[in-house]
């Protein structure tokens, strides 16, 4: 199996946004036309499109796309080395079209690239010893000596990378917890790169207060956050990483790279290797991508364990740390939605709406985690996963300073249950040359 083949997916729309265009020339000659079709009796909006480099046989790989609406607007759009080749693999771009419509778009390429505003990023930063300074990077291996428990420094700026779009923000605890936890954005521009570094340059926690941006607003506790994973053997929970009083990890090596940095798609991958559960005379490889892009309240998460045994259950978390509140579950199209709506930041502040979209074929119920433990204060979705599997999902949160609609709890529940409609949708897409 090979974790880094891209899936497939269909086509959609967003509302045309031409910015700025540098050096730009006539298109060239090989340019085609994208058909898509809308065969549902709702609209679809912020639809996310993939197209495969398979669709362009022939087409020189130093050209760049330029994609025009029937208008003759731009609409943004990228394309994305997913195996690391030098070549890309997929076109990407989001899309708004009716129900029940059909949509032509011209898709030409050109030798100069065009350069669009960008609604998504990833900010990483590593200070490799307590006498240096943050510097930007894409890539790094955490060892099981590293904890910050023990060398006495934050190695990482946000405690590991951070992804956002224009909605909200999210970030991964690469320092051993692998936790999943929650930017609220006030702003629909992208938040400044020194989050998480001091005027000296080094780490710190300065995101926990309110600024122009946002702030951090989800207590996490040993809980894996929104969208954080683990596994269930023999009735035994297992999280991939410790908690912050632990001394040393149990994944030897934690590989994390970024594989896109938008402007319309930022995807970032983490390899656990070799990853030794407590209890348990076995090893795992882990395998996870997650991605982002503009228009809405989630990221998407992809999984793979290639090295299971049989007797393994995933289980995927929604803390509660903040709520007394039951879990909410509805079944939407081929997912089911999983939710809860409280005022569940840090004080009980604000209100937030947290949530899963998980495939229905995959989903074996959920349970109530123990409120102690390496693996405690969450909800946990039991999933059906196997070591041929790519197992797709999505973690949602929704905060109210981002969106006031989003006090309202049936606002929320309207919200995901339009998001899992959506994701469900399947125009159709077709690519002909012109």
């Amino acid at each position: 199996m090979n974790f880094k083949k891209p899936i497939k997916l269909p086509v959609m729309i967003i509302a045309p946004l031409l910015l700025l265009i540098s050096c730009f020339q006539a298109p060239l000659e090989n340019n085609y036309v994208v058909n898509i079709e809308n065969t549902e009796d709702f609209d679809l909006k912020n639809k996310p499109v993939l197209i495969s480099r398979s669709e362009f046989q022939g087409l020189d790989p130093e050209l760049f796309p330029l994609l025009l609406s029937p208008n003759n607007d731009t609409i943004p759009v990228q394309v994305d080395d997913l195996d690391g080749d030098g070549s890309w693999d997929e076109l990407f771009f989001v899309f708004d079209i009716k129900a029940m419509s059909k949509e032509v778009l011209e898709l030409k390429w050109s030798k100069n690239k065009i350069f669009f505003d960008p609604k998504v990023a990833v900010r990483f930063g590593v200070r490799a010893s307590e006498e240096d300074i943050v510097r930007k990077s894409k890539a790094d291996i955490f060892y099981p000596n590293q904890l910050p428990g023990m060398t006495g420094y934050q190695p990482y700026q946000t405690d590991g990378p951070s992804w956002e779009n224009d909605m909200v923000g999210f970030r991964h605890y690469l320092d051993g917890r692998n936790s999943k936890d929650v930017f609220g954005k006030k702003v629909r521009h992208l938040t400044p790169d020194n989050v998480g570094i001091n005027d000296k340059g080094v780490t710190e926690d300065n995101y926990h207060v309110m600024e122009e941006w946002g702030r951090d607003i989800l207590s996490v506790g040993n809980s894996v956050g929104i969208g954080g994973f683990g596994l269930k053997v023999n009735d035994q929970l297992h999280r991939i990483g410790v908690t912050q009083q632990d001394t040393i990890n149990n994944v030897e090596k934690t590989h994390f790279n970024i594989i896109s940095d938008g402007p319309i798609r930022a995807i970032t991958q983490y390899f656990y290797e070799n990853w030794h559960p407590q209890l348990l005379e076995r090893s795992y490889n882990v395998y996870e991508k997650n991605f982002i892009w503009p228009g809405d309240h989630y990221y998407k998460v992809r999984l793979s364990f290639p090295d299971l045994v049989g007797d393994e259950q995933l289980v995927i978390g929604l803390v509660n740390s903040r709520t007394e509140k039951q879990l909410n579950l509805r079944e939407v199209g081929d997912f089911v939605v999983l939710f809860t709506h409280d005022l569940q930041t840090y004080e009980k502040e604000w209100y937030l709406g947290l949530g899963l979209i998980l495939p229905k074929e995959d989903y074996e119920g959920f349970f109530l985690a123990p409120q102690t433990g390496s693996l405690s204060g969450t909800f946990l979705a039991r999933m059906n996963i196997k070591p041929e599997k790519i197992l797709d999902y999505y973690a949602v949160a929704a905060w109210e300073l981002s969106d006031e609609s989003f006090r309202d709890e049936n606002h929320f529940e309207n919200y995901m249950i339009s998001l899992a409609r959506m994701l469900t949708a399947k125009p159709i897409v077709s690519v002909s040359q012109k």
